[in-house]
């Protein structure tokens, strides 16, 4: 199992080549420093949630794209050395540049340890992101569910499945993961993602297990109003 760093941000759209290309100079410097994988995927197919959604949690504005991106790690204790890294090392310890391709005041992230992952080799054409709050007491029985689900995905296609439960989320000034779901203090939030060949065949695959009936609201150990969720491009994956 990986360490995750997940992160949520709003770029504009129009600075989008300029965003990939701070994103294709980060992957050699995170994996200088301890990180074996950085993916950064672009909003495509991202709904407004009756009560959250990834473009509220975002604050995003009608001219910004909501971004879901994540690091991997071998373990937290690699994540850890590299943070320290990036304050320490000359060319990072001075904090990112004055002019970002995005606000960084409104990006969230957090560390997640994987509780289910599923892969097979292959990088994903596209990517499903969802975040969820599940109740800490309920953490093996959403396992349990969350193993099933999974089983179901690659059945229909799907490269890899990570449900990775969180462990050091952080309280944000502007944004964060807890108020992204609206988490409740007895309640952890999950960083989930589903890497797909393709879009059509992500789009098949949702119709075929939505019309089994096999995905119920109402069968699901967390509420399901409060899960936010979208579909992205992958522009970055080193």
């Amino acid at each position: 199992m990986t360490y995750v760093e997940g992160f949520v941000l709003a770029v504009p759209a129009a600075n989008k080549e300029t965003y990939r290309a701070m994103a294709l100079e980060a992957v050699a410097l995170f994996k200088e420093f301890g990180a074996t994988r950085l993916v950064e995927n672009w909003g495509d197919d991202i709904p407004d949630g009756e009560i959250n959604g990834f473009r509220r949690a975002a604050k995003a504005k009608p001219d910004e794209v909501v971004m879901f991106s994540w690091i991997e790690y071998p373990d937290r204790a690699a994540r850890d050395a590299a943070n320290q890294k990036l304050h320490s090392d000359p060319r990072t310890k001075d904090g990112p540049p004055k002019e970002m391709p995005f606000d960084g005041q409104r990006m969230f992230f957090a560390g997640f340890a994987p509780i289910v992952e599923h892969k097979t080799d292959g990088k994903p054409g596209y990517v499903d992101g969802s975040l969820v709050a599940v109740p800490t007491a309920r953490k093996e029985e959403y396992r349990a569910w969350a193993e099933k689900a999974a089983a179901a995905l690659r059945a229909e296609g799907a490269l890899r499945v990570v449900e990775a439960w969180g462990d050091d989320v952080p309280d944000g000034k502007v944004t964060d993961f807890k108020r992204a779901v609206q988490a409740r203090p007895d309640e952890t939030v999950v960083y989930c993602w589903i890497e797909w060949p393709s879009k059509d065949i992500r789009d098949v695959a949702w119709q075929k297990l939505q019309s089994s009936g096999r995905f119920k609201a109402e069968d699901t150990p967390f509420e399901s109003a409060r899960r936010v969720y979208g579909g992205f491009m992958p522009i970055v994956d080193g």
